[in-house]
């Protein structure tokens, strides 16, 4: 005896199952975003300026990037050690830096430094960022001048 064609099976249809598999997986995946997010939501800042460093628990040890200008009369190197001062017109903080500096490193020009800061409140960097030419400051660090109002265009040249 046949079923009549009114009466349908229990069950999903093949379209319904694979509807109900891709809604899982978006499902998921939005989850692991979520959570990828949140778990990086203080490191997507490319870099800290000095004063959001105060502003922030940066946490001693924890691996950030500095940015902002290096202040005039700040740079004192002896051998390969080098201690600087990264400002961005509001707030000041100290770097040092083992190792040979970008041949354009010098006071009053715009610096992005990895590294993590000590115990003592200062930053030690493991790596000074390079810069293509000696007009280059990073696009964040010219914005966050402007924010503090000591972007000085008619010395600092173009961004990239």
């Amino acid at each position: 005896m046949t079923m009549p064609s009114a009466v349908r099976r229990k069950g999903w249809t093949r379209k319904q199952k694979r509807l109900g598999l891709i809604a899982g997986l978006a499902i998921v995946l939005a989850l692991a975003t979520t959570l990828v997010l949140v778990a990086l939501r203080d490191q997507i800042v490319f870099f800290y300026s000095p004063s959001d460093v105060a502003t922030r628990e940066v946490v001693a040890g924890q691996p950030i990037r500095l940015g902002g200008l290096v202040k005039d009369g700040s740079w004192v190197r002896n051998g390969d050690s080098n201690v600087f001062v990264v400002t961005d017109g509001k707030s000041e903080l100290t770097a040092s830096y083992t190792g040979i500096l970008p041949d354009l490193f010098r006071e009053g020009q715009g610096v992005v430094a990895e590294g993590s800061m000590t115990p003592d409140g200062k930053f030690a960097a493991t790596n000074v960022l390079a810069k293509h030419d000696e007009n280059y400051i990073p696009k964040e660090v010219v914005e966050a001048l402007k924010a503090s109002g000591e972007w000085r265009p008619e010395t600092a040249g173009a961004t990239n």
